[in-house]
């Protein structure tokens, strides 16, 4: 936690990128992927099977890119790669995900309706969870540990992050490239364009699954990174 970097001036972090200036950010997608590295150190595991999702995905594409020794497989998951000639999310998307939410601490149920209209709109179609079921994780994720501000300078980082694509032309593990149809806030293209940007790589495009992983999906997400796991171990 980095409480006096305080919150990121989003403004000035987009005024930044669409200069070609370096943005004013706390820290990079680069710095996550260096202390996902350090973690693994720290366990003394050699090499590992990489998987990320989301802002996962694209710490995940880094860990590859600019650590391949501790890397022994690939999987990003409704990621992608900062070609600024894809398609940004809607509006809609962009406004419910950059408002202020409440805070946890004094108004803890607020925070959780926040975070249930962020699931609303990025939920997977095909695959309806509980809402009962999903406040009541979202609840336990506040008791336990919640810092808007480390996810308002997590956004940051992403909005700084610079187009991946030439890092990505160097990863030589066995990849696997996971995106659902209907994802609303990063396009199937971006999955797309991950795959078609890392040698070799396998992409899947999974019908009706949104821009979430419900629990009906889990047993084909972990056949599918057991399938990439088997191929680099082959």
């Amino acid at each position: 936690k980095m409480d006096a970097a305080g919150l990121p001036d989003m403004e000035a972090v987009a005024t930044a990128v669409a200069q070609g200036d370096p943005a004013p950010v706390a820290y990079h997608l680069d710095d996550m992927a260096a202390d996902a590295v350090g973690l693994l150190d720290a366990l003394n595991v050699r090499k590992a099977h990489i998987v990320g999702a989301s802002m996962g995905g694209m710490v995940a594409q880094l860990v590859a890119a600019d650590h391949p020794d501790h890397v022994l497989s690939l999987t990003s998951i409704m990621s992608t790669t900062a070609n600024p000639d894809l398609p940004a999310a809607s509006q809609e998307l962009t406004e419910q995900f950059t408002r202020t939410p409440p805070d946890p601490h004094e108004d803890p149920e607020g925070f959780v309706d926040h975070m249930l209209s962020h699931w609303r709109l990025t939920r997977s179609p095909a695959y309806p969870v509980d809402e009962g079921f999903v406040r009541a994780q979202f609840a336990a994720d506040v008791e336990r540990s919640t810092y808007p501000a480390g996810p308002a300078r997590h956004y940051a980082a992403i909005v700084a992050a610079p187009d991946r694509r030439p890092k990505l032309r160097t990863i030589t593990a066995p990849t696997l490239v996971l995106h659902g149809e209907h994802d609303p806030l990063i396009p199937p293209v971006g999955g797309r364009d991950t795959a078609d940007s890392i040698p070799g790589a396998e992409f899947r495009l999974i019908p009706g699954m949104g821009h979430d992983l419900p629990p009906q999906l889990s047993g084909l997400l972990a056949d599918a990174i057991e399938e990439v796991a088997r191929r680099a171990r082959s």
